[in-house]
């Protein structure tokens, strides 16, 4: 196995002799009865910002999409391939989740990609430039929004976008129909990497409020 990372092994026997066989009745019982969870959790790929780690989570307990910049792009069924649509509608037709999280988080680098859009290696024309042009009338929103209890664009343009994701939800039929029907609830977050704190959206206000300690 030379050509396999070290660390990656090492991490692997590490959680079989800890981690699994400390819980290897749970893992049985998944594998057996499938999985439940309660919560969607649409996270950024930013190897900080783990949602498992960060919730504490057991084995089954959330099911997770990540992708660049936790986005969700609006309800559009061309079909084209659409990854997190597809997570989506597996999550809310499938395993029936009653929340959907969208978690942003601080130091974001999709988010730095949308301020910066000419800073290399990105351009236009690569995937993460088309992909990143979602948060084009975001940031025309950074200088006007006052809800996001932030001060520099870039902590702004982070909890605006997940705002934005979550009104994109609401453009899924199967999400705004079990929305309505008090069957899903939709939720905003946004964690700070370097000082472990949790901001969470108010519905009520629009504004971020720190999850005390």
């Amino acid at each position: 196995m030379d050509h396999f990372p070290d660390s990656l092994l090492s991490g692997y026997r590490s959680f079989k002799a800890g981690r699994f066989t400390e819980q290897s009745d749970r893992y049985r019982a998944l594998a057996e009865k499938g999985q439940q969870p309660e919560c969607l959790v649409i996270a950024c790929c930013d190897s900080r910002a783990i949602p498992e780690t960060i919730f504490d989570a057991a084995p089954g307990e959330i099911f997770v999409v990540r992708n660049v910049a936790n986005m969700v792009p609006p309800y559009r069924p061309d079909g084209e391939l659409h990854g997190t649509s597809a997570a989506l509608e597996f999550a809310v037709q499938a395993l029936k989740v009653r929340h959907i999280l969208v978690m942003g988080h601080g130091r974001c680098g999709g988010i730095q990609a949308a301020l910066d859009p000419g800073e290399e290696p990105l351009s236009p024309g690569d995937f993460i430039g088309s992909w990143m042009d979602m948060l084009k009338p975001a940031i025309a929103e950074i200088d006007s929004d006052e809800t996001t209890g932030a001060d520099d664009p870039h902590t702004k343009l982070e909890r605006i976008s997940v705002k934005r994701s979550i009104q994109n939800l609401r453009t899924f039929p199967c999400v705004k129909i079990l929305e309505d029907k008090g069957r899903l609830s939709l939720h905003g977050a946004w964690f700070d990497i370097a000082e472990g704190e949790l901001w969470v959206l108010d519905p009520a206000t629009e504004r971020f409020e720190m999850v005390p300690a």
